[in-house]
């Protein structure tokens, strides 16, 4: 044991260490001397989690004044169309995350995920907030769709960004043994934070403002809580600790000056971000399936009232919470294939059940039970995602391969609940199209986590 500790010190410090690895294999580990505390390792994974929360607020926002900014930025006599401009400005932020990740990704594995970390959650702040002072379509004609758009292509790129750093500086700044929980806390807990701080703030600026003047100007306030969360965000992020593994990797460069960098469409690699990109599509896709399309479905298929729908998604969302956790934290016991597995067994089986039952559903009880039960086990084959694709890349590329591959899956997992709809044609079908479409997302969720190799030792 104690010679092969002395040959993997000896190891880092060899110019040849790069040249003589084979691409796919591990990384070194750690220099020992390079350890936190566990405050410090809890502040790691609580700030990523914040971070995460941060870029989904700034993301979710649009969709509360959706129905206002449809007559703010575009020509309010074609109403559908204004407002499917405007979700069509936040598909565009979707879309512009992979480019983000890649580049904010390459910066994050040679800069350090802190450094990250502040530049991207600065960047997401200013976009979001220079929205609330854009001018009107009434004032400036087609030029405001147009800077609007822009913005968001912007913000997108920054929130490509934030997934660089968040998703690999909690894990990589805690123990092996944890890592899964940690994934369950930063993805889920994450997720669920970034939606309520959305929803207090609309039922905050909503409460102070009256309805005619929030239409007016209201809605630039909540573009503005933009800043707000970044310059908090900014005051954490600088006060953290730079992830472990990357300083140990950063210290084994300096001593081998001449080592060529890996690439992550290079060396063995394109694999694996196809099959990370599979895997992020369809756990986040079975995400976007049921807690994105619920408040929908209910409205839409079972009638209910906007109170009683918020209510059940409320509940709902501290429900994805709680099982997220449980989600990332079981793989740690059971391994990340293991738990995928059993994980994708139970959506492919439970989800298009659940779906069926709740169209049947004719009591508010009933419902909310097969919508609450939806949401969670929705959220299991999701939460493990950043562990297992922070485990596929080493050090070097980690940052990039996770943003992009995340960013991928995400934004066309993303695009699954109109394809849903597009589908359906008709209400009457939608509880059907969503049945199948769950089913066939699991099964090849599945399929591909059968298929994925499970390696810990790229951390």
């Amino acid at each position: 044991m104690q010679e092969t500790g002395s040959t993997m010190r000896s190891s880092l410090n060899s110019k040849d260490v790069y040249v003589q690895r084979n691409p796919l294999e591990s990384d070194p580990a750690p220099d020992p001397k390079i350890k936190l505390s566990r405050m410090q390792m809890a502040q790691a994974v609580a700030v990523s989690c914040l971070g995460w929360s941060f870029d989904l607020f700034d993301l979710f926002i649009i969709l509360y004044v959706a129905p206002i900014l449809a007559h703010t930025f575009f020509d309010s006599r074609q109403q559908m169309l204004s407002l499917a401009a405007v979700y069509g400005a936040f598909t565009a932020t979707l879309v512009m995350r992979p480019v983000g990740g890649w580049f904010f990704g390459r910066y994050s594995d040679r800069h350090g995920r802190k450094r990250t970390l502040v530049t991207a959650s600065v960047g997401v702040g200013v976009a979001t907030a220079c929205m609330g002072l854009l001018p009107t379509y009434a004032s400036i004609g087609l030029a405001a769709p147009a800077v609007f758009l822009l913005l968001r292509l912007i913000q997108g790129v920054f929130m490509g960004g934030m997934v660089a750093a968040t998703h690999t500086l909690g894990t990589e700044s805690i123990g092996p043994r944890r890592r899964g929980l940690a994934s369950g806390i930063i993805s889920g807990g994450g997720s669920g934070i970034g939606k309520l701080f959305a929803s207090l703030v609309f039922v905050a600026v909503s409460t102070l403002i009256p309805p005619h003047l929030f239409a007016a100007w209201g809605w630039r306030v909540m573009f503005f809580s933009g800043l707000v969360s970044s310059l908090l965000g900014l005051f954490v992020f600088t006060r953290l600790q730079e992830s472990p593994l990357w300083l140990a990797l950063a210290a084994e460069k300096r001593a081998a000056k001449a080592a060529p960098p890996r690439r992550v469409l290079r060396d063995g690699y394109k694999g694996v971000i196809f099959s990370c990109v599979l895997l992020t599509l369809t756990g986040g896709g079975l995400s976007y399936l049921t807690s994105g399309y619920l408040p929908t479905f209910l409205k839409i298929v079972n009638h209910l009232p906007g109170t009683k729908i918020g209510l059940i998604m409320s509940v709902s969302g501290i429900c994805v919470i709680g099982v997220s956790v449980l989600s990332g934290a079981l793989t740690d016991y059971v391994g990340r294939r293991r738990g995928m597995l059993a994980y994708g067994v139970l959506s492919l089986v439970a989800l298009p059940l659940l779906y069926l039952a709740l169209r049947d559903a004719h009591t508010v009880a009933v419902i909310a039970a097969c919508a609450i039960a939806l949401s969670g086990i929705g959220t299991f084959c999701y939460a493990p995602l950043l562990i297992v694709l922070n485990e596929r890349f080493p050090t070097e590329i980690r940052s990039t391969g996770t943003a992009v591959s995340w960013n991928i899956g995400f934004a066309l997992g993303g695009s699954l609940p109109s394809f849903v709809s597009l589908a359906a044609g008709r209400v009457e079908a939608v509880p059907v199209t969503l049945a199948v479409t769950t089913a066939v997302v699991s099964l090849v969720y599945l399929v591909t986590a059968w298929f994925m190799r499970e390696d810990r030792n790229m951390m």
